[in-house]
Formats: structure tokens, C-alpha cells, sequence
């Protein structure tokens, strides 16, 4: 690990656990459901589970306050450039892996998967954009008050725009919501997400909005820790604005209900408030007390070094597990869970383990990029 990761190994540690903690709740075992904690909230309220990719967004964040210094003195044409292709990676990485095996079989034989069935939005879709803006934002903007007012602006804008322009009766509804209208119209049903049953995309268009303001306050509070070092002052205020915003978002929960599939603004406020204490626990824990006996922060800083990748082997591997056919009716996938997970722990239990022994060959994935110093950027 280089200097400036070890000087912030609470950052790292962050980002790690995310990462961990997505793959988790991403693929548990097939053959019972999971516990609940580890479901998403079915479409208002809060579990455990929405928190993860808030915090990974917010982890963004918190790699641009040491990215952008890179960016001083270079002409903006320059800095936009470096942005867009950045952005634009990450995107066509997303974009890839929905459309990824790339082929499909049927009675006629093998044949391109059809790009008119590929979804066009996704995780890594909206990590890229919520970069992009909030990176432009960051870069021109400068003034931290006029950030501040614009990521007002994202928030409210974003629930007048539903109130006006969505159903009236049921302005935060799944399929009567502005982002679902505006979703359809400008994508059409066959390149949203259908893991609901209906058409309807979860990182929609409109509600990348307050996913920006994720980043932005990752931003700051990366740059902040930064600044005024890893004492308890620091530690001090971070937890005061976060449980500021999440006073703010259980109050304004009364009116604009807190939802991670509808990513309403309370929902940002939320989670980059519950982030905010996770960090000061993590710089109390790592940084001031220097708990970290048996040096148990390297298990995450293996995967935090290398998210992309990672998350990326986890979710391509996980495909290829149900491409492979054990039985006529049965793919490696549930066949594993099927023979060893639900006959070791029935229910959730064995759902859970599955989920965890994944997330260690993930992780190995990655200990095998870090042990030959490789590491994946764009």
C-alpha cells in the first residue's frame, strides 16, 4: 500500500467493507430466502442491506478528495477530458456486464444476445455518472457554500419533480413515479431493469439526482479528515453532521418516504449521515486507538485496493456459476446450495454461508491482483 493509503487506512478499510458487505447481500445461497436484514426494504423503508450502495458512492466521494489535487495547475480541457473517459469506462464497463454472457442458446442454436433486450442503466452506470457530475460540480463550482446550495437544489428539485410531474394520486409509486415516466419514454421497457417483475430501474435517470449528493458529501468529508487530521475534533464533528442529516431524514421521511429503490432525497440524507458515524468509528477504532491487533484491516484493504475488479468478478463469475448446467433442471449455482449449503444449515443459515464463502473467493480474486501488485484504475 502506497503512503498516502496507509496515513488514511480508515478510508480504505471503508471502502473494503462495502465492497465485502455488496457482494454479500448480492448473492445469497439459492434454496431458502435470506434474512431479512440482508433483502432490501421492499420499496419504503430502510434495512441494512440499501445501505450498501450508498456507502459505495460516498466511498467515490471520499477517493476524489485525494484524486482531484491532481487536477491543479492542468488546463480545464484537460481535467474535463480525464473525467469524461473516466466516466465513460466505468459506464461501458457496466454496460457490459448486463449484457454479458453476449450469447444466448436456444432451439435454433447460438446467437448475439440481442442489444435491444440489454439494460442501459446499472451499479457501475450510475457510479459513473454520479462521478461525473459531482466531480464537474467539485472542479468549476470551487466555492464549498455554492456546492452546498446546489446539493440543495438535487435534493428538492428532485422531490418537487416527482410531486409535479409524476402520478398525483401516487407520486412514489414504482410505476406511477416521474423517473419510471421519464425512464420509459426516454429508454423504453425492454433496456430497464425487470428483477421486479415490471419494468422499472432502480438507477433510473432521474433519481441519479440525489445520488450525487452521495458523492458530494464523501467528497467533503474525505477532504475534511484531510484537513484537520484523525483526532477526536475530527471524529467529533463528522458524527454531528451525521446524525444531523439523519435527524433531517427521519423528520422529512413524514412527507417524502425514505426508499432506496425510489433513492428519495431522505434516503441520501440518511445514508451519507450513517456513513459519516461508521468513518468516525473506523478513525476512532484505526486510526486513534490503533485497535487493529492481528492486523485484521488488511483482510479489507485487500479488496478496497481493487473495487473495481473485484465488484466486477463478482458479479461476471456469479453469471458463468448459472450458465453451467449440473442437472437437466438444475445450473452449478443452486446445485452447490442444493447439496451442501441447505443440507449443512437449512434457511437462511445456509443462504447466508453461501454468501459469505462467495465473497472469500472474491476476495482471493483480489489478494491474488494485490500479491502481483496489480491494481486496476480507470
Amino acid at each position: 500500500m502506497d503512503k498516502n493509503a496507509n496515513r488514511f487506512l480508515s478510508l480504505d478499510v471503508f471502502r473494503g467493507m462495502t465492497i465485502c458487505f455488496m457482494i454479500i447481500v448480492n448473492t445469497p445461497g439459492s434454496g431458502a430466502a435470506p434474512f431479512a436484514p440482508l433483502e432490501h426494504a421492499a420499496w419504503f423503508g430502510f434495512t441494512p442491506t440499501d445501505l450498501v450502495f450508498p456507502s459505495f458512492l460516498f466511498a467515490v466521494g471520499n477517493a476524489m478528495s485525494f484524486s482531484m489535487k491532481k487536477f491543479i495547475g492542468q488546463s480545464n480541457s484537460s481535467v474535463i477530458l480525464k473525467m469524461l473517459k473516466r466516466a465513460a469506462l466505468i459506464f461501458l464497463f457496466g454496460y457490459l456486464m448486463s449484457w454479458f454472457p453476449f450469447v444466448q442458446h436456444d432451439a435454433s442454436g447460438w446467437s448475439l444476445s440481442p442489444l435491444s433486450h440489454t439494460r442501459i442503466l446499472g451499479v457501475l452506470q450510475r457510479i459513473a455518472l454520479c462521478y461525473l457530475f459531482a466531480s464537474l460540480i467539485i472542479h468549476f463550482i470551487r466555492s464549498t457554500n455554492k456546492i452546498i446550495v446546489i446539493s440543495v437544489v438535487l435534493l428538492l428539485g428532485y422531490w418537487i419533480l416527482l410531486l409535479v410531474f409524476g402520478d398525483h394520486a401516487q407520486p412514489y409509486g414504482m410505476l406511477t413515479n416521474a423517473g419510471t415516466y421519464l425512464d420509459k419514454w426516454a429508454m423504453g421497457d425492454n433496456h430497464l431493469y425487470h428483477g421486479e417483475g415490471v419494468a422499472f430501474d432502480p438507477e433510473g435517470i432521474l433519481s441519479t439526482l440525489p445520488a450525487i449528493v452521495n458523492v458530494i458529501c464523501g467528497y467533503f468529508a474525505g477532504k475534511y479528515i484531510q484537513e484537520k487530521g484523525k483526532g477526536y475534533e475530527t471524529i467529533s464533528k463528522l458524527m454531528l453532521f451525521g446524525f444531523l442529516f439523519i435527524f433531517i431524514a427521519l423528520c422529512w421521511n413524514m412527507s417524502f418516504p425514505i426508499s432506496k429503490k425510489l433513492w428519495s432525497s431522505p434516503f441520501s440524507l440518511l445514508t451519507v449521515g450513517i456513513d459519516l458515524v461508521i468513518i468516525s468509528a473506523l478513525i476512532y477504532i484505526i486510526e486513534i486507538r490503533s485497535w487493529n491487533k492481528g492486523n485484521w484491516t488488511a483482510f479489507f484493504t485487500t479488496v478496497g485496493k481493487n473495487p473495481l475488479p473485484v465488484y466486477l468478478f463478482s458479479e461476471l463469475f456469479v453469471v458463468i456459476l448459472f450458465m453451467i448446467n449440473i442437472t437437466p433442471k438444475d445450473n452449478f449455482y443452486g446445485w452447490i446450495n442444493n447439496v451442501l449449503f441447505q443440507v449443512i444449515a437449512p434457511g437462511a443459515i445456509g443462504s447466508l454461508l453461501f454468501a459469505i464463502c462467495y465473497m472469500l473467493v472474491c476476495w482471493t480474486f483480489g489478494k491474488i491482483l494485490d500479491k502481483n501488485k496489480i491494481y486496476l484504475r480507470v
